[in-house]
């Protein structure tokens, strides 16, 4: 008889404060995840290489190479998700870190509770079910765009487009839900699973997502601006 052996969801963990590293460390512990710990970019970015985590967890400001070039040289290789943290106020970090393609960010000093209600977040997909689970509404079609939920694959004119997680999630809401339109405090909920927070990580995301669908992205025709309220997908 075969005996199948759960295994562990692996975090890793990279920043420089030794202390704040092994506080969320435990943390996540304590949920049932595997943790490693690196405290400087090249060590992370080796590590990361060497046996990719399921997610990461980015201090920007790192010794040896800052946060921003160690994460794109992992997703260079990997579509991990991962989350950034940030010193607070820093703005610029933190929509540079979404412009890359981050699925999530958090600003110093935070609560290692809601880093990890959003690590289960990140990894759990959308909080909200997408669409009801028969087989016709888990594919969806719009023009040359095909969404296919099962396999999470995105395919345009046939090609297919390469999304992070939190961008699949996006625009698979959407499309789900044509033609109604949703406030960014609404998408983030219900995509994000967050009841509060910066909406700037909804509009850099439909930006990012923008930029992948459509043919002029200055000029939508999938994922239209409700000026004023919010955005919708237009069937």
């Amino acid at each position: 008889m075969v005996i199948e052996v759960a295994t562990k969801t692996r975090i890793l963990v990279v920043d420089d404060d030794r202390t704040v590293a092994d506080v969320v460390s435990r943390y996540l512990q304590r949920e049932g995840f595997d943790v490693d710990v690196q405290t400087d970019g090249p060590a992370a970015l080796e590590r990361a290489l060497a046996s990719p985590p399921d997610l990461v967890v980015l201090d920007v400001m790192l010794p040896g190479m800052d946060g921003l070039e160690v994460f794109e040289r992992i997703r260079a290789s990997s579509p991990v998700p991962i989350i950034f943290l940030t010193a607070r106020g820093a703005e610029e970090e933190r929509i540079g870190g979404l412009e890359l393609g981050a699925d999530d960010y958090l600003a110093k000093p935070f609560s290692p509770r809601e880093l990890t209600a959003r690590v289960k977040s990140v990894l759990r997909g959308s909080r909200i079910p997408i669409a009801p689970s028969t087989e016709e509404a888990r594919v969806f079609d719009a023009g040359d765009l095909h969404v296919d939920l099962p396999a999470r694959e995105v395919r345009l004119r046939g090609e297919p487009v390469a999304l992070t997680v939190r961008e699949f999630d996006l625009l698979a809401f959407l499309m789900a839900h044509p033609n109604r339109v949703f406030r960014r405090e609404e998408l983030l909920e219900y995509v994000w699973g967050y009841t509060f927070g910066d909406t700037s990580t909804v509009t850099v995301h439909v930006r990012r997502v923008r930029e992948k669908i459509e043919d002029d992205p200055s000029r939508p025709i999938y994922i239209k601006t409700v000026w004023g309220v919010g955005y919708r997908f237009e069937s």
